[in-house]
Order: structure tokens, then sequence, then C-alpha cells
């Protein structure tokens, strides 16, 4: 699916016109690309986490000749999926929708209770006499 596809289902799905769709993930986009080039982290809950890695120079091998050269220092985005977007994508099937939270009171649930397992009782020899 390109960009465009992408405008089409969104303005379709959320009865947006196409120029919506489109100013949408543009800012959407630019907000995620800002905050990520900040130094900070963006999660989208289910979907996945954007992270920016900085990575000090180093001393590497070529492998073709042996010889040593120098890496130059260098910086990096990493996008890594979360277990929804993940687990959607190895079923093949649609996330499902989350439910609203509810704000509620938790409640401890009572222990368990777990049969203590008694060794089987071990029989003397009789004594003879």
């Amino acid at each position: 699916m390109n960009r465009s596809q992408l405008l089409n289902e969104l303005a379709e799905l959320n009865d947006w016109s196409r120029r919506e769709a489109d100013q949408f993930l543009t800012s959407l986009t630019d907000l995620i690309t800002a905050t990520v080039s900040k130094g900070d982290d963006v999660a989208i809950s289910g979907f996945a986490k954007f992270r920016r890695i900085d990575r000090p120079a180093r001393m590497a091998r070529n492998p073709a000749t042996g010889e040593q050269v120098r890496v130059a220092a260098k910086r990096v985005a990493r996008i890594t999926p979360l277990k929804a977007f993940k687990d959607a994508v190895l079923s093949g099937k649609k996330a499902p929708a989350k439910a609203p939270a509810r704000k509620t009171a938790a409640k401890k649930a009572p222990a368990k209770k777990t049969a203590a397992k008694k060794a089987p009782a071990k029989k003397k020899a009789a004594k003879r006499r």
C-alpha cells in the first residue's frame, strides 16, 4: 500500500475528505519526526515505538582485506513493532480493538490454596525375635 492508497482508506474509514486525511497523516508524521529528532521516544500503544540511537565512533575490520578501518559516529532511527502489531501480522488477522479502560478499585483475588502433597509412608520392616 502506498501513500495514495493509505489516504483513500483513511478518508473512507473516518468519513473525511481526502484532503483532511492528508492533513492528518502529514501532521502525524511531522510530529513523530520532530519528537524523535529531538531525542525523545514516541510509542504508539499496540503499534510501534520510534526512537533515535546515537552510535559512537569505533574501529572495524574490512572483511576483504582484514585492514582496520575507522567508522565515524552516526545517528540512526529505530522503529520497533510492538506486541499487538506483531501478533496481528503473524496471525494474519486484524488486531482486536481495545475496550475503553474503566476506572475501578482493584480487588485483590483470594489466595489459591494448594494441597500439600504427602510423601507415601514408608513401611517399617517387621523385627524378628
